[in-house]
């Protein structure tokens, strides 16, 4: 994909610093974060999301910091980033949590790449936006101009 972010995929959510505050369940988690509960298991079969714990009847418990990787992987899929690429920027941004002197320039840098990807895709959405309002503004034009002519 034009535009990617170079390393390719890194490990998922394993290995993450577990969240504190209350545990949820997988609709209530779906309700705050605007996903689908279907689209928030995609995302744990694809390993971008890992329930914290489960019930003792099995059900996905989530905390506020898995929900805040919800939400950095809902952030990403309308700038077209695969999901290889948000699987490397979720593990970015977990080893920069732990990460030592030694290995933040590294970490920093590939954020930073996300960070040039992401702008270059938010500006071409732009510029499809305005298109998309100046073909809009000619149809009312045109409507506008019919209806006055009959």
């Amino acid at each position: 994909m034009p535009g990617s972010v170079p390393g390719g995929p890194a490990p998922g959510a394993a290995g993450r610093p577990a969240g504190a505050g209350p545990l949820m369940r997988i609709g209530a988690v779906a309700e705050r974060v605007g996903l689908s509960i279907r689209t928030i298991r995609h995302y744990e079969d694809a390993g971008l999301i890992i329930p914290s714990a489960r019930s003792e009847g099995g059900f996905r418990l989530y905390t506020d910091a898995d929900l805040e990787r919800l939400a950095v992987v809902k952030r990403m899929k309308p700038l077209g980033f695969s999901l290889d690429e948000m699987r490397a920027l979720l593990a970015v941004l977990d080893a920069l949590v732990t990460a030592g002197a030694a290995d933040r320039p590294a970490l920093l840098d590939r954020l930073g790449l996300f960070h040039t990807v992401a702008a270059t895709r938010v500006e071409t959405l732009r510029e499809q936006l305005r298109t998309a309002e100046g073909f809009a503004s000619a149809l009312r034009h045109q409507l506008d101009q019919h209806r006055a002519h009959h």
